[in-house]
């Protein structure tokens, strides 16, 4: 595991140095059919690009999206996990993916006339649109180095990042509850999910749909 000062790390979709950026996820929460224009499904999308990422740098990666009948969402992947340190004060300190602007898609003025789209056609903006659109969202992150979980309401953490026992598995889950009364109410359809996974190759996905089990 890194150490060492944070204002040190280098900065590639996320800032150290920031842990929460409060007013980025409220700008989300005003503007909800800009940042997630295709309601929950852009949202699944949102969260999949990153397992996506992960099993384009390593060759091949997993991804499991789990639909539930209280609305829920998990996306669960094989991955190394998100990147998690400890600082010079030797406190343990988790990529700011969830709390902050992935600086990628709001930093990058050569990337906003072309921005990355989803296979939904929007532009992608990063995992902070999930969290400050959901009104609750687990973050559980597991690699070689430990494993650790999170919540957040609306994008702000509101625990600790707490330890967990490790599984011998590597990767993340996310599991999150759209705020309906921010995004429309259009149900999820699993069998499209599952066809827009050809956007990804390195990606096999699979959908769960458990909305209909007692």
């Amino acid at each position: 595991m890194d150490h060492g000062s944070r204002a040190s790390w280098t900065n590639t979709t996320h800032d150290w140095a920031a842990a929460v950026d409060a007013g980025h996820l409220a700008g989300i929460r005003r503007d909800p059919g800009r940042y997630a224009p295709g309601g929950v499904d852009h949202l699944v999308l949102e969260v999949v690009a990153y397992a996506a990422d992960e099993a384009a740098d390593r060759g091949a990666g997993r991804c499991v999206v789990t639909l539930r009948a209280d609305g829920s969402v998990s996306v669960r992947d094989d991955g190394r996990g998100t990147d998690t340190r400890v600082d010079e004060r030797g406190e343990v300190v988790k990529k700011p993916v969830m709390a902050t602007k992935d600086l990628r898609f709001f930093d990058s003025p050569e990337r906003s006339a072309e921005a990355e789209r989803l296979p939904d056609g929007r532009p992608r903006r990063g995992m902070s649109v999930v969290a400050a659109l959901s009104s609750r969202l687990i973050h559980t992150n597991r690699r070689h180095n430990g494993a650790w979980t999170q919540r957040y309401e609306h994008g702000i953490p509101v625990t600790g990042l707490d330890r967990i026992d490790p599984d011998g598995t590597t990767g993340t889950c996310v599991t999150f509850l759209p705020d309906a009364s921010l995004l429309p109410q259009s149900p999820l359809d699993a069998d499209r999910l599952a066809r827009w996974a050809a956007h990804w190759p390195a990606l096999d996905l699979r959908v769960e749909d458990l909305r209909g089990r007692s």
